[in-house]
């Protein structure tokens, strides 16, 4: 008997080859109960459905719906008893602080921390550099290697170590799996802030274009140590310990304004 219970979900899709090689390292030990899209919904954040068609699968449960819905279906009428969910592993990093709102495999974390349940949310870092695109790389299980093994380390081993008392849930980017070098070591980080977008506007239309990912491929990384772009580039497993509500502070100019708002 498992003693513990996994709702896995991600945003890829669950026929996806990161979503397979989770499940079955996360089997080996605990009961994993599969919710998740049935087809590609990355980068749609935190968007819901009001109906989600729900398709048994040899895995758990398929939904024509986004990672957000597959988290609240889950904890509300599939799985409602697990004791953690797990999100990946999403093909692509999802690192720095403006990321994280955009993904889908993060938020399906943050979902689940409103239902008080413990979350990780787990991507691989693939390089954009060489001959091969970055789409065509990690279509071999064992290139996920280092995010399964972060997962089933944490899923093991964190609840117990109080890491969820401090925590909502965990961000963890791994780089792919190097036979040569064996499994990559890990540094808890903090999201990076660096930021660069651009937009330019021609003939009734406007590029966007994020300039952050041809930088990683050139190595202009300005990102200092403990971020976790750092970390990935550098070839560790980044761990950022995040909480998903949003915080607020005593705001004094604030407080003055609201005082005489009336006057």
């Amino acid at each position: 008997m498992s003693d513990r219970s996994i709702l896995l979900t991600n945003d890829d899709g669950i026929e996806s080859v990161g979503f397979r090689a989770l499940y079955d390292a996360l089997s080996e030990f605990a009961d994993v109960t599969a919710v998740a899209p049935a087809n590609d919904q990355s980068a749609v954040g935190r968007k819901m459905s009001t109906d989600a068609v729900v398709v048994e699968h040899e895995m758990g449960y398929a939904l024509e719906g986004t990672p957000a819905d597959c988290t609240v279906a889950g904890l509300e009428a599939l799985c409602p008893d697990v004791d953690m969910v797990v999100s990946g592993i999403n093909k692509g990093a999802n690192i720095g602080a403006y990321v994280l709102g955009r993904s889908g495999t993060v938020s399906a974390a943050v979902e689940a921390a409103f239902f008080d349940v413990p979350a990780i949310a787990l991507s691989l870092y693939v390089p954009g550099d060489g001959e091969t695109p970055w789409h065509e790389q990690a279509t071999d299980p064992r290139d996920y290697r280092n995010a399964s093994q972060a997962a089933s380390y944490f899923v093991k081993h964190a609840i117990g170590a109080g890491v969820f008392e401090q925590c909502d849930y965990l961000n963890v980017n791994a780089p792919m799996y190097d036979r040569d070098a064996g499994p990559a070591d890990m540094k808890v980080t903090k999201p990076s802030e660096m930021y660069d977008m651009t937009a330019e506007y021609e003939n009734g239309s406007v590029r966007l274009h994020d300039r952050v990912w041809e930088r990683m491929r050139d190595g202009d990384i300005p990102d200092p140590e403990g971020t976790d772009r750092r970390a990935v580039i550098d070839g560790y497993v980044s761990v950022s310990p995040l909480t998903a509500p949003h915080t607020t502070k005593r705001h004094e100019a604030l407080d003055a304004l609201a005082e005489t708002y009336m006057e």
